[in-house]
């Protein structure tokens, strides 16, 4: 289908790998819909989404080769990235109970930070080029048919996936307000994912 040698198996891989793996995109949206209700939350999903479509089709364009030739500039945006992070991470830690997280203040703030969380990782876009190939079929390939078709498929899964995490999250977090104690040990803990994942960035092989 669409030069997708098993449809049903692209599917399903890119929903558990895509969308279950934990990653700093995911604890940007749990920050986002527990402080900006579902508005802050629905921003943080655009971003996430825009972002990772622009890494595709960076992939797609060939950036991954690129990165593969010159790997200082590989090892630059990781360093950048895990700096973002681990900035936003030290905001959570440092900030007073009623204060909240630096994700905050208006939908297109959201936006803007998880589009950022989402784009300094260069590793994501690695993953697309290991993952791709996998399925795509030599003889039925139907070009650029074949690419916007596995975009399509990984922006409505991740939509459908995201606005979930969105709403429980968005639910959970009205009731965890009225415990002030429990809300500013959970935005430190947030805090610590977000350095640990910073750290992961450039550590991991």
């Amino acid at each position: 289908m669409f030069g997708i040698s098993d449809f049903g198996a692209f599917f399903c891989v890119a929903f558990v790998l895509l969308l279950f793996l934990p990653g700093p995109g995911n604890l940007a949206l749990i920050s986002s819909a527990s402080k900006g209700g579902l508005a802050g939350g629905l921003a943080s999903v655009l971003g996430l989404l825009v972002g990772d479509q622009v890494l595709l089709w960076l992939t797609v364009a060939g950036l991954a080769a690129v990165l593969n030739a010159y790997p200082p500039v590989f090892l630059a945006l990781q360093w950048a990235g895990a700096a973002y992070l681990a900035w936003l991470g030290y905001k959570m830690l440092t900030a007073s109970s009623g204060e909240g997280p630096s994700i905050q203040i208006t939908p297109g703030h959201y936006f803007r930070e998880t589009l950022l969380i989402t784009l300094l990782n260069p590793k994501a876009i690695m993953f697309y080029l290991a993952f791709f190939p996998q399925f795509i079929d030599p003889v039925g390939h139907q070009g650029w048919v074949t690419f916007v078709a596995m975009s399509l498929t990984i922006a409505v899964l991740g939509f459908v996936y995201c606005m979930g995490v969105v709403l429980v999250t968005h639910f959970m977090a009205e009731r965890i307000r009225a415990h002030p104690k429990a809300s500013g040990l959970l935005q430190k803990l947030a805090g610590l994912c977000l350095i640990g994942f910073g750290l992961k960035m450039v550590v991991a092989k």
